[in-house]
């Protein structure tokens, strides 16, 4: 265990969960909420490292909308403006996992960030909608490199904004690539694996998995 100074999070399937959307997305469409929810997240991931590869990039907001008018389309699912703005509004008031705020709290003796895919915008308007703002030391967008995870060049700004170096900053993640890319980048990586999922093979390991966030206070001792 490295002596730590600061922890950075991920946002989207870490603390805020992405599926929060499926009951409006149930409202507009009954009964096609998951699998609208679970298409449009899976593009909207897709669409960053495509982006990222083709050297093409836009921020996060136009990217999830892209993706969400990929995934209507596909299930024949109607998406006239009305509709597009509701569902993209919901991005902006997902919900938090319910240990998240317990856990934070628990781990306030560290300098907290996000690392987030997410645009300023909307990662500021999450957190203030959680409540979250005077939890996190910063919030740091991909967008000041103009290239999404898991580019070396975004791990390397949590070293920049949180003034530590790389082998004292923590990344937190629900995503096992996004470990992967931290890992490889040389930060101590913990992966919150809720759901019970395997490992990537992508030649790196966590260095501890937890099940969920309200473990990651014994994870550090």
């Amino acid at each position: 265990m490295p002596s730590l100074q600061a922890l950075a999070f991920d946002a989207y399937g870490t603390l805020f969960d992405v599926h929060s959307v499926i009951a409006t997305c149930n409202d507009l469409f009954p009964e096609r909420g998951s699998a609208l929810s679970q298409l449009w997240r899976a593009k909207q991931l897709e669409y960053t490292w495509l982006r990222s590869l083709m050297g093409r990039y836009e921020d996060f907001w136009q990217v999830t909308e892209s993706a969400l008018v990929f995934a209507c389309r596909s299930l024949n699912l109607g998406c006239p403006p009305a509709t597009l703005e509701r569902l993209m509004d919901a991005y902006l008031h997902l919900d938090l996992f319910p240990e998240v705020r317990q856990a934070l709290q628990s781990l306030a003796r560290y300098r907290l960030a996000i690392l987030s895919n997410g645009s300023p915008c909307m990662l500021a308007a999450v957190v203030e909608n959680a409540a979250l703002k005077d939890v996190f030391a910063d919030v740091i967008s991909v967008d000041e490199v103009k290239i999404f995870k898991p580019s070396p060049r975004v791990y390397e700004l949590a070293s920049r904004h949180l003034n530590a170096p790389q082998n004292a900053i923590g990344f937190v993640s629900s995503n096992f690539w996004d470990i992967a890319g931290a890992k490889s980048f040389g930060l101590w990586t913990c992966w919150i694996n809720r759901f019970k999922g395997s490992e990537e093979e992508l030649g790196f390991r966590p260095d501890a998995i937890i099940g969920s966030l309200a473990e990651l206070e014994c994870a550090l001792r």
